[in-house]
């Protein structure tokens, strides 16, 4: 299967399917990721979000889902909240995680991405051995449904996601490769962090950012093409070690989402004619 350009629904912040719908045609692009938690929550239906993407033509190349309780405010804050890791809410996103699944597979979504939250580097080995057993249980929850997962890089380094995937132990878990996230985050080159995990890598999100100047603070989002990843070769490592891989454009800032989406679908597709 070709490499399928689309971008993430988030990005473009609809207030309805029709109007998601919309604004995926005005960025010039046919897929999109889906985030699932709107249709579980019950603040979008999901046969008229199925019944308004197909009638434009746009296919759900994949899903997201996000946990209750993240808190970006700042890197402090998402370090202690981020994914799995918080016990207040285990239960009640154990629980989303089974709903998603279900939707995911209604809309016979294939894969859904999220973030694993941070992983410990380095000791704290009882919070990181909960952390692996709640993942397994969202995969598995997932698993039961046909319907493959992926953990989002960024917040931790690529050493660390490697060690965490051996010990999850779950072949079809994949990786969602997110280049600005490891610049957002100070974990570490992105086009080495590809190559590492390019075995794993089921999904790219394409996104740019500048690293902060000082320390333990959040860099910054930039439209792609205005930031530290060089994405020639990106995409020259990419074609190498991964393959042909969904790539979908994620923009989180900006006033102009619509604009900055086009542009970044130009930039990828011209490196995806060549790759």
């Amino acid at each position: 299967m070709s490499a399928r350009l689309g971008v993430c629904s988030w990005s473009l912040r609809p207030k309805s399917p029709r109007e998601l719908a919309d604004r995926v045609q005005s960025c010039g692009l046919r897929w999109v990721q889906l985030a699932l938690d709107p249709i579980r929550r019950g603040d979008w239906s999901l046969d008229r979000t199925a019944r308004a993407l197909g009638r434009a033509g746009i296919g759900v190349a994949s899903g997201m889902i996000s946990m209750r309780g993240e808190d970006y405010t700042s890197l402090e804050s998402i370090r202690e909240t981020g994914g799995v890791r918080l016990d207040e809410f285990w239960d009640e996103n154990a629980a989303a995680a089974v709903e998603n699944a279900r939707i995911a597979k209604e809309l016979r979504v294939r894969l859904v991405t999220f973030h694993a939250g941070f992983l410990p580097h380095s000791g704290q080995e009882l919070l990181r051995r909960l952390m692996i057993e709640r993942l397994r249980t969202i995969h598995d929850a997932f698993a039961a449904q046909d319907v493959r997962v992926a953990l989002e890089t960024g917040q931790e380094d690529a050493d660390t996601l490697m060690r965490a995937l051996h010990d999850l132990d779950r072949p079809t878990l994949g990786v969602n490769f997110d280049p600005a996230n490891m610049i957002l985050y100070g974990m570490g080159d992105p086009h080495e962090a590809l190559k590492q995990l390019a075995p794993h890598v089921a999904q790219v999100h394409l996104k740019d950012a500048l690293p902060s100047a000082v320390a333990d603070q959040w860099g910054t989002e930039v439209p792609l093409g205005k930031g530290d990843v060089d994405w020639a070769r990106f995409f020259e490592v990419l074609h190498e070690h991964v393959g042909p891989v969904d790539c979908m454009i994620e923009r989180e800032s900006g006033d102009d989402r619509i604009e900055d989406v086009r542009i970044a679908a130009t930039t990828a597709a011209e490196f995806l004619a060549t790759s």
